[in-house]
């Protein structure tokens, strides 16, 4: 299974048709979405092309393919104009001896586990930063920010396959990588 894992589009359709495009690229089977797909928040500028109606109209034209978790920005009009659940606080996914909790970060992160086992993979976004940490009985994980990244970093996204997390910049260029180690 190939998976493009992003977050934090907020609202911005330059980014997020670049995220599209790389999903299309990438040949990924589904899109799990972090969270703060519409709308900016209030401690966040305007990001490029900002946008949140023609974000919708992108992300609902690909729903099929779509999982989702709910981000702090999310709100209940959000699931009325959006054609796939949002409104989830987190999810559990299985796949290849992988568990991984997904959730957007603002209730559960590294400071706030949720319940895990050893060798649970979390996945947040919310920082905006990309990053990996093993932490001996987890892994953490975030593929940071598809429109407003934060300490420098790229634009970015994930790609899970194969037993391996890849972190590329909305061109496709990977610059980190992890893989479980057996």
């Amino acid at each position: 299974m190939k998976l493009l894992i992003a977050s934090d589009i907020h609202g911005s359709a330059h980014y997020c048709a670049q995220l599209l495009e790389a999903g299309r690229r990438e040949a990924a089977e589904r899109m799990l979405l972090l969270g703060d797909l519409l709308y900016h928040g209030p401690r966040n500028g305007l990001p490029d092309g900002y946008a949140p109606k023609e974000v919708l109209a992108m992300l609902n034209g690909v729903k099929e393919n779509i999982l989702c978790v709910r981000g702090n920005c999310e709100a209940e009009v959000d699931q009325m104009v959006l054609d796939f659940p949002v409104m989830a606080d987190y999810g559990v996914f299985f796949f290849d001896g992988f568990t991984v909790y997904a959730t957007h970060g603002h209730v559960w992160n590294e400071e706030n586990l949720p319940p895990l086992r050893q060798g649970d993979i979390l996945l947040c976004g919310h920082t905006h930063v990309p990053k990996y940490t093993d932490h001996g009985t987890y892994v953490y994980m975030n593929p940071g920010s598809v429109s407003i990244p934060k300490e420098g970093s790229a634009h970015s996204y994930l790609v899970y396959e194969n037993g391996i997390f890849l972190w590329k910049d909305l061109t496709g260029k990977p610059y980190m990588e992890y893989q479980k180690q057996a």
